[in-house]
């Protein structure tokens, strides 16, 4: 197993567990939200809670899609696209990709920057910054994801490009 094999599986397990982990606490907080408010007697931050535990399942979870190839593209498309040009419109499709999500981190960023000293409304003991801290690493992960990735992307392009028969989504 060479080097990026070895990291991209890495990769791909630390955001599976990530992603398991934030699916089984937003189920949590959800029911206990829906348990507390049945009971006449509701928490005031399970919603606050939620919401933010979706933003950062979406952040890594689309990191963990990237990792295994299972975001929307269209390798039909490139199949389609003659042999002498697949490698170049990779290379192009991927350096959009990661251009947006280098973007996108550095928004992020600034955005954790600007949110010094805020609290959330109802945990007042819990950073804003550390709430929308999703946005900055969930963008760098799909970086790294996509990154690792670009070798099987290219060995794709060279041999002729994914069937449509082998597409994930």
């Amino acid at each position: 197993m060479n080097t990026v094999t070895a990291l991209r599986s890495g990769l791909d397990r630390l955001l599976a567990f990530i992603v398991m982990v934030l699916v089984l606490a937003i189920s949590f907080v959800v029911i206990l939200g829906f348990t507390t408010r049945l009971m006449g007697m509701p928490l005031s931050w399970t919603d606050e809670i939620a919401g933010i535990g979706l933003a950062w399942l979406t952040f890594y979870g689309s990191a963990l899609a990237a990792g295994r190839g299972a975001h929307i593209a269209s390798p039909s498309i490139l199949a389609m696209i003659p042999s002498t040009w697949r490698v170049a419109v990779t290379i192009v499709a991927e350096a959009c990709t990661i251009s947006f999500f280098v973007l996108l981190a550095w928004t992020g960023l600034y955005v954790v920057e600007i949110l010094a000293g805020s609290k959330l409304i109802s945990l007042p003991f819990i950073s804003q910054q550390l709430t929308q801290s999703a946005l900055p690493i969930g963008a760098c992960l799909f970086i790294l994801a996509e990154l690792l990735r670009l070798p099987e992307l290219l060995r794709e392009a060279k041999a002729g490009g994914r069937s449509a028969d082998d597409d994930i989504l």
